[in-house]
């Protein structure tokens, strides 16, 4: 972990999303040093799935040795925003450093995303990040220190990142494109940077995503926390980075990872937005780089594999599975041994087999036959064949991502 320095003492710290995750994370790093931290979020009453309020993080902020201004924020309310800063500016007398973190992520497809969805990723996303930044930019100018962060991706043009969430990929680079902007802009008075997880970071809001258990695959919200601080302790003259949380704290001296891993050992989940090198992981995906060391392991599906691989998963049923996961799968699989497969895992204790179900599916997935037992025998990443276009998806993503973890079960077995 990287240790404390003081550097942010009597600081004024804006951050937008700060009542959990990734922005309460920063903003308690930045409290150990005794720093001012304006929580910026719009939770006043917890969520039933998502613990945490700006008056709760206010809590833990104090204890940790800041001092702490809870607002109310809707980043898409201008008026709010205003307000926020003028109380900020009040109470501590300006603002020092911003944290652009609320963001709004809907993983569906061009038709599958409600123009209502689409509205909130642009809202929050791109236009409140502008407007936060607007906001607080008269007053940044006047600090020692000038810091704007945004937690988002490099601006990675390789169409794979597009091809299955176009709305939210626009969304979240429109907040990259802003420090493209405005640190070209202030260049000189503020350090307008982007930062981003190399891996997947647990979170409330992933649990609701991937279901329980995807925190084994993810890293703390330590590592982001801890990078954040490092850009921080920069002078201004680091402008226009778009910096990934590993790299710099490599820089820092940081070796062993394993402190920020949820389950140090298990294999991660890689992020969105990044290529090992540029244009190139789509090509290995494709190549079937992926694959075990010997091919001659993972075989052509022969006729009846698809057949063997449910009647494994019927096998598996149990009512606590059913239970845990409370949804209907449609599979549509081309090629050999292909057509319209199910897996009820919502009604009485679960049943699977060959057509459509008796229920409405919740989500439906079409792919190829091969790659269909390749997922379930753990030698393809339901998430790579997803980001790679070889996996699509409609209906709920939160319980397509379940399915993942079934799954894994599935692998000592196939």
């Amino acid at each position: 972990m990287l240790p404390n320095t003081g550097q942010l003492a009597g600081c004024t710290v804006f951050i937008t999303g700060a009542s959990r995750g990734i922005g309460k994370a920063i903003a308690l790093k930045a409290a150990k040093d005794g720093a001012n931290v304006v929580i910026a979020a719009k939770t006043t009453h917890a969520h039933p799935k998502l613990p945490g309020t700006i008056y709760t993080a206010a809590e833990e902020i104090e204890a940790a040795g800041g001092k702490a201004l809870p607002c109310v924020v809707d980043v898409r309310d201008e008026q709010q925003i205003s307000n926020a800063v003028e109380k900020a500016v009040k109470k501590f007398g300006g603002i020092d450093v911003l944290v652009n973190n609320a963001s709004a992520i809907s993983l569906t497809n061009t038709l599958e995303t409600p123009t209502k969805r689409v509205d909130l990723m642009m809202n929050v996303n791109t236009r409140g990040t502008y407007l936060t930044s607007k906001a607080c930019i008269p007053y940044l100018k006047k600090s020692k220190i000038a810091h704007i962060l945004n937690l988002s991706p490099p601006l990675n043009l390789n169409p794979l990142w597009f091809k299955q969430h176009c709305a939210y990929t626009i969304a979240k680079y429109g907040m990259s494109m802003c420090v493209l902007g405005m640190a070209e802009e202030f260049k000189g008075e503020i350090a307008v940077n982007a930062l981003w997880p190399k891996t997947a970071i647990h979170t409330a809001a992933m649990d609701m995503l991937g279901g329980s258990g995807v925190e084994s695959q993810c890293r703390k919200v330590d590592i982001i926390a801890d990078a954040a601080y490092s850009i921080f302790k920069k002078p201004k003259s680091f402008t226009g980075n778009f910096v990934i949380d590993e790299n710099i704290l490599k820089e820092e001296g940081i070796k062993n990872f394993d402190i920020y891993a949820v389950k140090p050992g298990h294999p991660l989940i890689p992020d969105f937005f990044l290529d090992e090198h540029p244009d190139t992981v789509i090509k290995k995906v494709e190549s079937h780089e992926f694959k075990e060391e010997k091919p001659q392991l993972q075989p052509k599906p022969r006729s009846g594999a698809v057949e063997e691989t449910f009647r494994i998963v019927k096998d598996s049923l149990s009512e606590d599975i059913v239970k845990a996961t409370q949804a209907v799968y449609q599979f549509e699989l081309s090629g050999e041994d292909g057509g319209t497969w199910f897996l009820d895992l919502k009604n009485k204790g679960g049943n699977v087999g060959s057509g459509e179900p008796s229920y409405q599916a919740d989500v439906v997935m079409s792919m190829s036959t091969d790659d269909f037992v390749k997922m379930f025998s753990g030698k393809l990443k339901p998430t790579m064949a997803f980001m790679s276009g070889r996996l699509t998806i409609k209906g709920n993503m939160a319980l397509a991502i379940k399915l993942e973890k079934l799954m894994s079960q599935m692998n000592a077995r196939l």
